[in-house]
């Protein structure tokens, strides 16, 4: 594959941009399907006029259609999206990315797909198709699934079909609620993950953030430790790796203790622990969910996030924990990539 990338690269150098680019478009109208020309246009950051043209061309060779709702794929389309997806890693570098950010992070593997979450809002939903197919291939019946909120896992969740292991497979929430947006939370993933997939599902009424009176009163109760029993027991944990100041202010910490977290140098969290540049442990909340050592326990850990903006984070986490898969985006990829000097082409 690689010698026949590199043969019509000579022959035909732009071939490979105009691969690209068609295949992102078809990719971008996939995951935001039904969507407007104006709103594909900003998703893509280009302008409508210079997208027209490649849009006509995918819709005159069958790979797109449009409606009063918008532009969709069609049957043909997807059919395409699959066959070329064994190609798309080694003909846009994708592997060769993978490979020297596995190296430089000296985790198990790490999957890149194309594009930056940052700026493109149909790469979160990749990343969740990823995940969700890497899911598939780890669980076993009878699995104990740990599930974290986000936007990135609720993506996860949207990408998920049933199959016979997971009948006997309990989704478990990692953490207790944020006090945010409830579709985001990781009861309501775990419930979703489990609908969508034909598995079970517990829950864990508490919030995320307790006081030590509250920590201790609740770890006295009967049906909570059930919950969490099973937690620690589990062989697959899937989560997102946070900016440790987002993660801060989505918990509502007042300023004095953004202004500690800040003089402590924390820039990742996971699991209520939040992590300096080394990925050493500098502040940690007292919450009931799964502690760092029962993911260091898990079989399989499915570390997921993107954008540039999650390079610093990821570095961070990726110190602490070895032994899992993270699925990143070349946003991402690159920008921790780049700091030194390793990124190449």
């Amino acid at each position: 594959m690689r010698r026949l990338i590199e043969v019509q690269q000579k022959l035909l150098p732009d071939l490979v941009d105009v691969m690209r680019k068609r295949y992102t478009l078809l990719q971008s109208v996939y995951h935001l399907q039904p969507i407007g020309r104006r709103a594909l246009a900003q998703a893509l950051m280009t302008t409508e006029r210079i997208l027209r043209a490649e849009v006509d061309l995918l819709k005159e060779s069958g790979l797109l259609q449009v409606s009063p709702m918008g532009m969709s794929c069609t049957i043909e389309g997807l059919r395409v999206l699959e066959q070329l997806e064994p190609m798309v890693d080694e003909l846009f570098g994708l592997s060769e990315l993978a490979q020297k950010l596995k190296q430089r992070l000296g985790v198990r593997d790490v999957i890149v797909v194309q594009g930056d979450a940052d700026s493109s809002e149909w790469v979160k939903r990749e990343l969740g198709r990823v995940g969700a197919r890497l899911l598939k291939q780890h669980v076993r019946e009878g699995d104990v699934v740990a599930v974290t909120g986000g936007s990135t896992i609720a993506s996860v969740a949207d990408h998920l079909s049933p199959a016979p292991p997971f009948r006997a497979v309990q989704f478990i929430p990692a953490r207790g609620g944020l006090g945010e947006k409830v579709e985001l939370q990781a009861n309501t993933l775990a419930s979703q993950m489990a609908m969508k997939s034909g598995g079970q599902y517990r829950l864990l009424h508490v919030p995320d953030r307790l006081s030590q009176d509250a920590y201790q009163s609740l770890m006295s109760d009967p049906q909570i430790g059930e919950v969490l029993d099973l937690l620690r027991s589990a062989r697959i944990v899937i989560h997102g790796i946070g900016d440790a100041l987002t993660m801060a202010r989505r918990r509502k910490y007042t300023d004095a203790e953004l202004a500690e977290l800040i003089q402590a140098g924390a820039v990742s969290e996971a699991f209520g622990y939040y992590f300096d540049e080394s990925g050493e442990i500098v502040h940690r909340i007292p919450s009931l969910g799964l502690q760092l050592s029962d993911v260091k326990q898990a079989e399989v850990v499915l570390s997921i996030a993107g954008g540039h903006s999650k390079a610093k984070a990821i570095l961070s986490f990726s110190k602490q924990i070895k032994d899992n898969t993270l699925i990143t985006d070349e946003g991402a990829a690159r920008a921790i990539l780049s700091e030194d000097g390793l990124e190449g082409g």
